[in-house]
């Protein structure tokens, strides 16, 4: 339709012949995964594949999706609203070739939002076809937070939840070893997987749940590292005309680099269980995660982060236009290959060939990565992704590496944080505001600083001094990196100038 206002939404009657029957068939599936996290990622990634899977005759199953945190109601109402469809673009260039195809996902039968359905996600633990547990929460949402045993009120905690889920499912199956989950948390942190198990039996333990219930968790249960790799930004920036292009409105659109990995510590034989790699699908399983853990981590997301805190308080937006960007974007390059590389205990020209093919993937013309996006839980970020290059390249070179030193200067000074209309926002140097997504304690801490400062009662130095010794931000006081404090507060400076 030349008016997509006129058209419908996305439903299960817009589909083509051959998309509708795939549906349909889908539909005819049992729920075999639950799916912590609505956002962009999993569906242009896990959804992705496991529809691929399908489609290749192996995987037969529906997804659950619910959101790990309130605000991701929205995404969830408008999914359900479109039976669970959305379509997902798919364009960049791959071994020489431009890529540019367009689908709809199906896999996902159904949405339960646990604030309000709290009744209904908790009936998922008796499903004995449920078999696969996969999240997306950030770094921020596999963290253990204190929080009451309760089965009458909904749990904030993503972790807990899961617990809890864990715990009605082994009371239902009488503890049966056959009904325990393979747990897949795609948050990029090290050891992701042990990590979810350690929390969950913590929760456990705090709720004075029986040995039973531990071992069962322990025993029957696969909590697996897992390492993910796709760009995955979203709708397009001209949406509108690809609406009118598909003749239906998608308030779900998604697009997708071409590349994709997913690298999981495992046993082949669990390809039986999740039959991904069998799919033809970039899917490796492996002994030992930590190579692909660290070369990722560190150069891809931790470029992402860097580029992401300078790009946004320079007014960039997009991943393209800072790394196309004559300044801030050779900038980027030279971080990641003089300060990066060099930081990373593997193989040199490995790590070389990687960037390249990094930074390659920075300029697919048919992707905006938004840095918006990219700067969700920047803390956190800093910390998992950054923190580690700066202290490894000060042990290894004696000095610091300037260009992170300027990513945590432009992260602080982005973080000037306010309260505005109901949400938060970040300073930038031509004065707009910028949106702040991070935890509601870090950003008030960072508001409260910069207010002290411009009231008088710290000075800058003192500012630096507060922020790098908040032990709870960055697991450590980094005033005690040699150097860190003044060449934060000369960058810090150097921002300030550029804005006066």
């Amino acid at each position: 339709m030349d008016n997509v206002k006129q058209a419908s939404l996305l439903s299960l009657e817009q589909l083509q012949d051959s998309e509708k029957k795939q549906a349909e068939a889908l539909r005819e599936q049992p729920v075999k995964v639950l799916q912590f996290g609505e956002g962009n990622f999993l569906r242009g990634f896990a959804d992705w594949m496991l529809q691929h899977s399908f489609k290749q005759g192996h995987f037969r199953g529906t997804v659950a999706v619910t959101q790990p945190r309130p605000t991701g109601r929205m995404k969830l109402e408008r999914l359900r609203s479109q039976d669970g469809l959305y379509t997902l673009l798919t364009r960049g260039i791959q071994n020489g070739e431009q890529v540019d195809q367009q689908e709809v996902i199906s896999v996902i039968s159904r949405m339960i939002d646990p604030y309000e359905e709290w009744n209904d996600f908790l009936a998922l633990a008796e499903h004995p076809e449920l078999d696969i547990i996969i999240s997306n929460t950030t770094e921020a949402g596999l963290t253990y937070t204190p929080t009451p045993y309760s089965l009458n009120e909904p749990m904030l905690s993503f972790p807990a939840k899961l617990t809890l889920l864990m715990y009605c499912r082994y009371q239902f199956f009488e503890g049966a070893g056959d009904k325990g989950w393979m747990l897949l948390p795609c948050e990029l942190i090290e050891r992701n997987g042990e990590r979810l198990q350690e929390i969950v039996l913590m929760h456990a333990r705090d709720w004075k749940l029986e040995e039973g219930f531990i071992a069962w968790v322990q025993e029957h249960n696969l909590f697996l590292n897992s390492l993910v790799d796709r760009i995955v930004p979203g709708a397009p920036s001209d949406a509108a005309s690809w609406q009118a292009q598909l003749g239906y409105q998608d308030q779900m659109l998604n697009t997708a680099e071409p590349y994709h990995l997913w690298v999981i510590q495992g046993p082949a034989s669990l390809d039986e269980r999740l039959p991904l790699q069998r799919a033809g699908l970039n899917v490796h399983w492996v002994e030992d995660l930590a190579p692909y853990q660290l070369r990722k981590v560190r150069l891809l997301n931790g470029t992402h982060t860097l580029m992401a805190s300078i790009g946004l308080v320079h007014g960039c937006q997009s991943v393209r236009e800072i790394a196309e960007h004559a300044e801030w974007g050779a900038e980027a390059r030279r971080a990641m290959l003089e300060e990066m590389v060099p930081a990373v205990p593997l193989p040199a020209q490995e790590m070389q060939v990687y960037a390249s093919e990094v930074w390659e993937r920075f300029l697919n013309p048919f992707v905006e990565h938004r840095l918006g996006d990219i700067c969700l839980n920047s803390i956190s970020k800093f910390r998992v992704r950054l923190l580690p290059t700066l202290k490894a390249y000060h042990e290894q070179f004696d000095k610091l590496p300037e260009k992170v030193v300027k990513a945590l200067a432009c992260l602080i000074f982005l973080y000037d944080a306010q309260e505005q209309d109901g949400g938060w926002s970040g300073r930038t140097l031509d004065g707009a505001r910028v949106k702040l997504s991070d935890d509601e304690g870090a950003l008030r801490f960072m508001q409260s600083s910069w207010d002290e400062y411009r009231n008088g009662a710290v000075s800058r130095s003192g500012l630096i001094q507060r922020i790098l010794g908040n032990e709870e931000l960055w697991g450590e006081d980094l005033n005690e990196i040699s150097g860190l404090p003044e060449a934060v507060w000369a960058e810090l400076e150097e921002l300030e100038l550029s804005q006066s």
